[in-house]
Parts: C-alpha cells; structure tokens; sequence
C-alpha cells in the first residue's frame, strides 16, 4: 500500500511545528505541498528529511511553491507546467517515486473573474489539460494531486449562492475540470464517497471552520492504472482544527500495492 497525502499547508514556515508534528503522527508514503510561501533554499529541509523524507521542492519568494516528499527516492524530478516558458509562478512539480508519476498542483485561484487572474487560470488549466493527456499516453500510474482552487460540484461548498461570482465555481473552471476527468482520469474522492458537504478547506474569517462553512478544492486526479489500486481517500480534518493552522487540511489517497 502506497499512502499518498496532499495538504495546502499556506506557508511552511508559519505551519512547520504543525507540519512536523502532522508528518510524525501520518506518516505517509507521500506528500505533496503546496503555497509553500518560500524559496527552495529556505525550505525546512533538514527538519523534514529527519523524518524520513527525500525532498523536491519548487519555491518561489512570498507566493506560490509546491514540494513532493518521498519515503522513497525521487526521479525524473519537473519543475514548472509545460506550455509556457514565460511563466514564473511555481505552481507544479512533477515526479517518479514508488513506481508512479505525481504531480503537486497549485492551480491559480483566477479571482476576481474579470481580470486578468481569471484569464491566466483558464489558461493554465488548459496547459494542464494538455500535459495531463500526454500522461496518460505514457500508461503509467499517474496521480495529480493537490489545491486545483475548483469547487466541482455545487454539494463540495456550502453555499453555493454565496460564490456565484467566485472563479471557483464558474462554468469555465469547472468545464475544465471536467475535461480532465473526461479524458480518463478518476477523482478519487468522489469515486469513493457521495455524500455531500464534506470540505478540505475553510476560511479564516466568519467562523467558517466553527460552522462548517468549508469548501472541497484539494483533489487527487488518478490515470486508469492508478486508479485501479485506488484503495480510499479521506479527508483528515485534524489538523484545521489546531493552533495557528492552515486554512486547508490534509486529503490523503492510499493506493494497493502494483500486481
């Protein structure tokens, strides 16, 4: 069984006692990162290889940033989404370790929909889209997982009327979700669970986390042959509910062992 986690964890360096501690008590095979905050030369490396971890890490100063931590050593690592060479944001980080290609994701949020934010994230997921197909050529075990910054369903936020005008949950965003899903990959959450109102993330600001006023935006996306060891994908909430935590919480997929 290979247990993979993905968490936003909204800058290492504020979350990284929650982090370390998280990593300890998990303990997965593992874990994709993204918002790190950070350039690659301050990432908390020798904290978190002390636990057991090779690292990969595509930073970038104040914004962005996205990390792949492995109990297994990490190949053929990819920094940056193909299809734009002007494009600075670290948003994607690819590797191979336990015998399957995974991507750390961290799809533009596109707010407000009428600039040029929501223009740059239809974009990207259109470059994803494109990447993602080539992947899927390879027939390899692929997992894309991470924040895409989509709202797919109107059941995965809890007031759908309230984000009418989000870029989360407009029909382009979620047009190219499902595009994606179209072309052959599984979102493992939903293959496994239907019921509604179960969220990765909530906002800092009008007691969403006290009333469960949350979101699901942080997904993984399996190739076939992933998919065919999807063994679950839960949701941890634990650790939103700690001191100064990040406003994502932990998705964590577990995948049987290859035959």
């Amino acid at each position: 069984m290979t247990t993979i986690a993905s968490w936003n964890v909204n800058s290492i360096k504020a979350r990284l006692p929650n982090v370390l501690a998280w990593l300890e008590s998990a303990s997965p095979d593992v874990a994709l990162f993204q918002e790190l905050k950070t350039v690659d030369e301050n990432f908390p490396r020798l904290e978190i290889e002390a636990l057991g971890y090779h690292c990969a890490v595509h930073g970038q100063k104040s914004y962005n940033g996205v990390a792949v931590l492995s109990k297994a050593p990490l190949e053929d690592v990819m920094a940056g989404l193909p299809g734009d060479a002007a494009d600075e944001q670290a948003r994607y980080l690819e590797v191979t370790t336990f015998g399957l290609r995974i991507a750390s994701i961290y799809l533009p949020n596109g707010n407000p929909i009428n600039t040029d934010k929501f223009t740059y994230k239809l974009a990207w997921m259109d470059r994803l889209q494109a990447h993602a197909h080539q992947l899927l050529e390879s027939e390899e075990p692929v997992v894309l997982g991470g924040d895409y910054n989509v709202i797919p369903q109107d059941e995965d936020v809890y007031d759908v009327r309230a984000f009418a005008g989000d870029a989360l949950t407009q029909p382009e965003s979620r047009q190219r979700f499902r595009a994606l899903l179209n072309q052959g990959y599984t979102e493992a959450f939903r293959a496994l669970h239907d019921e509604p109102h179960l969220y990765s993330f909530w906002d800092y600001q009008g007691g969403a986390w006290q009333n469960d006023h949350g979101l699901r935006i942080d997904h993984f996306l399996l190739s076939p042959q992933a998919a065919d060891r999807l063994e679950s994908c839960e949701i941890d909430r634990g650790p939103r509910g700690q001191t100064k935590a990040s406003d994502h919480t932990p998705v964590i997929c577990r995948l049987s062992d290859a035959a």
